[in-house]
């Protein structure tokens, strides 16, 4: 199951909530932010607006000869702490105002983390599965042709996100270079090893996100050797966050794909699944107790519930089922406005994605600074690097949440918000 969508907010009516867009959900969590804060209204209305949205036309060649059009979106939000940063995704649904949201919850993200980088996000109206790997690459050739003039390793950096991945960023770095004539690894991030990719950047937001399971668990003094977990979505985050948390004691005992979920509640095996990445929908494959429903799976009786999906699983309709003790969010906007609401109203703390998937930008800072200084780091000191910078977030939010009293997701974003406008009155509005 792929991740990423939009969360949506409370209106007049439940049926509203769900079909909020990104960018009026994210300007929702903004004002919500700045009413916990200081802050000049100046900025917040400035931070409202995304700095530039390019759309591009990007035609291609076809296998059979002919040519199809596709349409394609950079949204850059706000550079005031450093470039624009954030993914690039193939999807049908792909729009304007998609990506806006988009890119301004990677500018809360990056700041929440304290990371020098600025919002952005982007990517193309398409279906890539009915895309050969051949016009795949001339998609992508054809779209980093396009946004040239916009992106750069000072400027703008895209990442992989849905529908594309480390051989969609070598495709897209290898032609701005060529346009270049020079070799950029640092144009993009999300790249193999082989021409400037970091190791350990691909399980990065599934480590993050057991750490800050890890984490959350220990302040509400629960033991994690006795800690059950259930993981909606295998793919890399999940299966990576499964993984270390079996490792670290944690009994996960349901995980799932796009087809359903398996659930064990002696703990499942969670190094013998194989992840959506290593054999595509192969979790109600495997030899286990019982198969049940992705919507089952949200509501079994687990300390800590990880939606490691789609956006907008807790909705509404299901929070008042939802038994478990912890909700940590490994996809972004997995839990609607609507369903904070209640779940803030049952006191069931929800840890956002913001602080707990942050590992995948965070390291893709990591490759920037290696790419920008041509020199590798091992997978050991990515690792450990990123331990150190999660911790930190961690204390970060977690004192905002003690010392305001407010929800976990309210603090990180009080936490980044700050940082924003910190930059913004310290930079000023030129001219």
């Amino acid at each position: 199951m792929a991740s990423e969508s939009v969360a949506a907010d409370r209106d007049d009516s439940e049926a509203e909530v769900d079909t909020e867009s990104a960018v009026e959900t994210a300007r929702r969590q903004l004002h919500r932010a700045a009413a916990h804060l200081d802050i000049d209204p100046a900025i917040v209305e400035r931070l409202k607006h995304p700095t530039k949205v390019q759309e591009v036309t990007v035609p291609i060649e076809r296998d059979d000869g002919s040519v199809e059009v596709f349409t394609g979106y950079r949204a850059q939000h706000d550079s005031v702490r450093g470039p624009h940063k954030g993914g690039l995704r193939y999807h049908p649904e792909v729009t304007r105002d998609e990506c806006v949201g988009l890119g301004m919850w990677m500018t809360w993200k990056c700041a929440v983390m304290d990371i020098p980088f600025g919002g952005a996000k982007g990517g193309i109206a398409v279906d890539p599965k009915r895309l050969s790997p051949s016009e795949k690459e001339r998609l992508t050739r054809r779209f980093a042709e396009e946004i040239r003039d916009s992106i750069g390793p000072n400027r703008d950096i895209p990442a992989p996100d849905m529908g594309t991945d480390p051989q969609t960023m070598a495709w897209l770095m290898d032609a701005y270079s060529m346009q270049e004539g020079e070799t950029v690894p640092g144009v993009v991030t999300g790249k193999p090893p082989a021409v400037g990719g970091s190791h350990g950047r691909d399980e990065a937001p599934g480590r993050s996100v057991a750490i800050v399971t890890r984490e959350a668990v220990e302040y509400y003094e629960m033991d994690l050797s006795t800690t059950t977990v259930a993981i909606q979505g295998y793919g890399s985050v999940g299966a990576n966050a499964a993984r270390l948390l079996d490792d670290w004691g944690a009994t996960v005992v349901a995980v799932s794909d796009v087809n359903g979920a398996i659930y064990d509640p002696d703990g499942l095996d969670t190094h013998s699944i194989p992840s959506h990445d290593e054999v595509p929908e192969a979790v109600t494959r495997q030899s286990v107790p019982h198969t049940i429903t992705n919507e089952e799976l949200l509501e079994l009786d687990v300390d800590v519930l990880v939606p490691a999906a789609l956006g907008n699983v807790l909705t509404a309709e299901n929070a008042a089922d939802v038994r478990a003790d912890l909700v940590v969010e490994g996809a972004n906007g997995p839990t609607t406005s609507a369903a904070d609401e209640i779940f803030a109203d049952r006191s069931l703390p929800v840890i956002p994605d913001i602080l707990a998937n942050a590992g995948g930008v965070t390291v893709s800072y990591f490759e920037w600074l290696q790419d920008i200084n041509r020199r590798s780091w091992s997978r050991e000191r990515v690792n450990d690097e990123l331990e150190s910078e999660m911790l930190a977030a961690w204390r970060d939010v977690r004192d905002a949440f003690d010392e305001r009293g407010i929800r976990w997701r309210d603090a990180a974003y009080t936490v980044a918000l700050e940082r924003i406008a910190a930059a913004h009155e310290a930079r000023g509005l030129w001219p």
